[in-house]
């Protein structure tokens, strides 16, 4: 287990001071935590691996680690953050190239690991699918959803934004490409063999300009036209989900960290005008609503859209040093009695302090009122909810 509990980030100056904990951490994902090229949490008896878990959301933690390390890319310069962001890159291709429709899967396996059964019967509810890529064999994982496309495009857009390496712009032009073309063909639609519709994008025009937006980007002359017709007929609709979503700040609470990463994108690319003021209303609904909750990934992105802000960065570094005091693992937790609810039997009245929180895959994407969960303490969290933001902290000039 990594050392967390010394705080090493109490003062001006601190984030450079926790960057050797970012980077152990990154060095356990690339040992421990990608064992077919995409994220995947080991479930540990004693110091033995004997199995992995949390395949259906591989996709969307996959698209974060490759941000992760490609704003530590930006910060370090070294190759050993270039080969990262090569390896996370990499396992997005396997993940779109499984389909063999330029789709999306939830993730891969290989047929003849000895780890596949466990997780094809975990995953069995999403159904599974055979492919070969490569000459290897593999199982993926399909029912994909809206939430897996956003973290990959989440990805690719800061990988294309912030590494200035010639595989890496290519590889990030094709997969964007590839993917969005799909979605056109299928008029939004995310479709599994046989033609069976897992989900559909057409409720969520908010989504579809995002990926439009980076499509824009990374290849505008194929999608800069498209964008600007979709962009006139529907920005003044994105505030309208991000107004529901915000009616309730606990239940569902991963459609905020959506709400964020796609955001993120429809305004850091957007020019000024009456289609950014709609962008900007619906950021403005979303962190009022999330800016007390002690998130420093949130913090992060609203610094990136707003520039500093001394309380709000200040609380940053303090919430990442907080990070680095929980466990690997992820016991079970029951705060009541601790806590007062609030609203919900399973909701505090205030946000819980990072070190005791329910233990999660990515800490931020799960309510900061939550009472009670977790596991068993048999799985090891991958640390993408530390590594993303303190290099994105570092990346804008926190202190």
């Amino acid at each position: 287990m990594l050392n967390r509990g010394i705080s090493v980030l109490a003062c001006a100056g601190a984030l450079l001071a926790g960057e050797p904990e970012a980077v152990a951490i990154s060095t356990r994902i690339a040992d421990r935590h990608l064992p077919f090229g995409t994220i995947l949490d080991p479930m540990i008896d004693g110091s033995t691996i004997t199995g992995y878990t949390r395949c259906g959301d591989s996709a969307i933690w996959t698209g974060h680690y490759l941000a992760a390390e490609s704003y530590r890319y930006a910060v370090t310069r070294t190759p050993e953050s270039l080969a990262a962001v090569r390896r996370a890159l990499d396992g997005v291709w396997l993940l779109v190239e499984a389909t063999g429709r330029n789709s999306v899967a939830r993730c891969v396996i290989p047929v003849d690991s000895p780890f596949a059964p466990g997780i094809l019967n975990e995953e069995k509810h999403h159904g599974a699918y055979e492919a070969t890529v490569s000459g290897v064999r593999f199982w993926w994982i399909g029912n994909t959803s809206r939430d897996q496309y956003s973290g990959l495009f989440f990805g690719l857009s800061i990988a294309w934004d912030l590494v200035d390496d010639e595989r890496v712009r290519t590889a990030v032009r094709d997969l964007v490409s590839r993917l969005l073309w799909r979605l056109q063909d299928d008029r939004w639609d995310i479709r599994m063999p046989g033609g069976r519709v897992s989900t559909t994008f057409n409720i969520r025009a908010d989504q579809q300009l995002t990926f439009l937006q980076i499509g824009r980007q990374v290849n505008p002359g194929q999608f800069a036209r498209l964008y600007r017709d979709f962009r006139f007929w529907t920005s003044a609709g994105v505030p309208v989900p991000i107004g529901v979503d915000v009616a309730d700040d606990h239940t569902s609470y991963f459609k905020f960290n959506l709400a964020a990463i796609n955001l993120f994108s429809l305004l850091r690319y957007e020019e000024d005008g009456v289609h950014r003021w709609f962008y900007e209303r619906a950021f403005d609904l979303w962190r009022r609503t999330v800016d007390d909750h002690g998130n420093p990934h949130f913090q992060m992105i609203d610094r990136a859209i707003r520039g500093p802000d001394a309380t709000r960065d200040g609380s940053t570094v303090r919430l990442l040093d907080e990070w680095l005091q929980r466990g690997d693992r992820d016991p079970h937790a029951d705060l009541r009695g601790i806590y007062r609810s609030c609203r919900h039997e399973d909701r505090a009245c205030e946000p819980i302090p990072v070190p005791q929180r329910v233990a999660t895959d990515f800490l931020w994407q799960r309510s900061p009122f939550l009472l009670y969960g977790g596991g068993v303490g048999r799985i090891e969290g991958s640390g993408i909810d530390y590594i993303l933001p303190y290099w994105m902290a570092r990346y804008y000039g926190v202190q």
